[in-house]
C-alpha cells in the first residue's frame, strides 16, 4: 500500500476544498440562474438552503472521507457498508469522471477566450457579431478540442503532483489571487453609471416573481456549486489528520464557496444592467453578453481578458478535485501509482471530451431525445448521478453509521452534541427528500407531471 499524503495544514486543505467547490458553476451559472429567477429573492433563498441542506451534505463527505482515511469506494467499505453501499463510491468516482469529460470542454473555452478578448477580437458592442464568434468557435472541430486538449494537460500535471506539492500548493496560489480577480472586478461593475439598478435587482426581493421552480433552482444551484454527490469532498477529507474540526473546516469551505457565488452576482449583474442588457441570458451571458459589456466598459480591454483569467483559474481548481477523486481510488485501490494512473485518466477524459465538443457542431444532427452527446452527458450528470449520490451518501450516514458519525462529528468536543443532533436530523430526514424532489424536477418525463411545474 502506498503512503497516502495528508494536507499541510487546515489553510491549505479550506484553499483546495474551497478551489474543488468554485467553479463554473459559481462565476458561470449562478449568475444567470439567479438573473432567471428575479435576483434578490433568488438569493435569499440560496443563502438558506446552502446554510442547512448543503451543509449537512457536505458535512457527511467530509466525516465520512476524516473518518476512514480513504477513497469514496475504500471509505464506505471500511464503514462496513455491506455488500451495495460501497456501490455509492463507484457511483461517485464515474460521476466524477463524466462530468470531467465534459467540464474540460466549457474550461477550454475560457482559456480560448482569455486571448481571444486580449487580442480585441471581442471589443464589439453587435450582439449578433459576438454571437456569431461564439458559435463559429465551438462548432469548430479543432480548435475547442485543442484547448480542451490543453487545459486537460494542466489539469494532469497538477495532480501528478500529489496532494502536497500539486492539489495543496496550487490551491494557495490560485485561490487567493481568484479572489483578489474577483474583488478587483466586483468593484469595477458596482463603479459603473447605472449599476444601482442591478445591485438593487440582486439584492432587493421581489416575491411576485418567486415561484417554487425558484426554489428547486436555487437547491439545485445549491448542489451543483457545492460539488456534492462526486466524491470530491469525500476524497479531500481523506487527506485530513483525525484532529482536524471537521466543523469548522467544512462551515469555512460553505462560507467561502457561497461568497464567490454571491460576488460573481455582484461582479456581473450591475455591469449588465448599467448597459441595459438582459439578465436571463441564460449560459450565453457570460461568452456573448459579457463580451459586450467589456467593449463598452472604461478599461474593458483590461477587465475583459482578466475576467477570463477569473474563469479559468476556477474551472482548474474543480477539474483538479475531480481528476483527483478518479486517482486517489486507483492509487488506495488497486495499488497503482499516482503519475501513471493520473495521465491514464487524463487522456480517457480527453478522448471523451472530443465527442462532446463535436456535438456542438459537426455531429450536432447526431442527437438521442433531441440532446447532443455533451448534453447527454451533462443530463446524466447533474440531473442524475449528483442527486442519487448525494442522496444516497445522506441515507447511509444518517441510517446506516450514525453512531460512529455522531462521534467523529464532535470530534470530543460535547459541545457539539446539540448540532450534532440537528445535523443528524438533516442529514436523516430533510436533506434526503429535499434532494429527491430535485431529482424528480430534473427528469423530462416526470417533471411535467409535478404539482408545481
Amino acid at each position: 500500500m502506498q503512503a497516502r499524503g495528508n494536507w499541510s495544514s487546515k489553510f491549505g486543505f479550506v484553499m483546495a476544498a474551497a478551489g474543488s467547490a468554485i467553479g463554473l458553476g459559481n462565476i458561470w451559472k449562478f449568475p444567470y440562474v439567479a438573473g432567471a429567477n428575479g435576483g434578490g429573492g433568488f438569493l435569499l433563498i440560496y443563502l438558506a438552503i446552502v446554510a442547512t441542506i448543503g451543509f449537512s451534505v457536505l458535512m457527511a463527505e467530509l466525516v465520512i472521507g476524516r473518518s476512514t482515511q480513504r477513497n469514496p469506494v475504500g471509505a464506505i467499505k471500511r464503514l462496513q457498508g455491506g455488500k451495495w453501499w460501497p456501490l455509492i463510491g463507484y457511483a461517485g468516482i464515474i460521476t466524477a469522471f463524466v462530468i470531467l469529460s465534459y467540464y474540460v470542454v466549457v474550461a477550454g473555452w475560457t482559456l480560448a477566450y482569455i486571448f481571444k478578448s486580449a487580442s480585441g477580437l471581442l471589443a464589439t458592442t453587435d450582439d449578433k457579431a459576438l454571437g456569431g464568434m461564439f458559435t463559429g468557435f465551438i462548432s469548430d472541430p479543432v480548435e475547442p478540442v485543442l484547448w480542451a486538449g490543453a487545459f486537460t494537460a494542466l489539469t494532469v500535471f497538477v495532480v501528478i503532483g500529489g496532494v502536497n506539492q500539486g492539489l495543496e500548493r496550487s490551491s494557495r496560489i490560485l485561490m487567493p489571487a481568484l479572489f483578489g480577480l474577483v474583488v478587483i472586478l466586483c468593484i469595477r461593475s458596482l463603479t459603473l453609471p447605472g449599476a444601482g439598478a442591478g445591485w438593487d435587482f440582486f439584492t432587493t426581493p421581489d416575491w411576485s416573481k418567486v415561484t417554487f421552480q425558484t426554489v428547486i433552482d436555487a437547491l439545485g444551484q445549491a448542489f451543483f456549486s457545492l460539488s456534492l454527490g462526486m466524491g470530491t469532498i469525500i476524497t479531500y477529507g481523506s487527506y485530513l489528520s483525525r484532529d482536524t474540526d471537521v466543523v469548522e473546516s467544512g462551515f469555512t469551505v460553505v462560507s467561502l464557496d457561497t461568497l464567490i457565488a454571491v460576488m460573481a452576482g455582484v461582479m456581473i449583474l450591475p455591469a449588465v444592467f448599467a448597459f441595459g442588457l438582459d439578465p436571463a441570458a441564460g449560459p450565453g451571458l457570460t461568452f456573448i453578453t459579457l463580451p459586450h459589456v467589456f467593449a463598452q466598459m472604461t478599461g474593458g480591454v483590461f477587465f475583459g481578458p482578466l475576467f477570463f483569467v477569473l474563469l479559468a483559474i476556477a474551472a482548474l481548481t474543480s477539474a483538479v478535485s475531480l481528476l483527483e477523486v478518479v486517482t486517489a481510488y486507483f492509487v488506495d485501490e488497486l495499488g497503482w501509482k499516482r503519475k501513471t494512473c493520473t495521465i491514464w485518466a487524463g487522456v480517457v477524459a480527453f478522448l471523451l471530451c472530443i465527442p462532446s465538443s463535436l456535438s456542438l457542431g459537426v455531429w450536432s444532427d447526431a442527437t438521442l431525445f433531441g440532446k447532443g452527446f455533451l448534453d447527454i452527458m451533462d443530463f446524466l450528470a447533474t440531473n442524475l448521478m449528483l442527486p442519487i449520490g448525494g442522496m444516497a451518501i445522506s441515507l447511509f450516514v444518517g441510517w446506516v453509521v450514525p453512531k460512529e458519525m455522531m462521534d467523529d462529528f464532535c470530534s470530543g468536543n460535547p459541545k457539539l452534541g446539540n448540532l450534532a443532533k440537528v445535523w443528524l436530523f438533516f442529514v436523516r430526514i430533510v436533506s434526503p427528500l429535499a434532494i429527491f424532489v430535485v431529482l424528480l424536477n430534473g427528469l423530462p418525463f416526470v417533471a411535467p407531471y409535478l404539482p408545481w411545474n
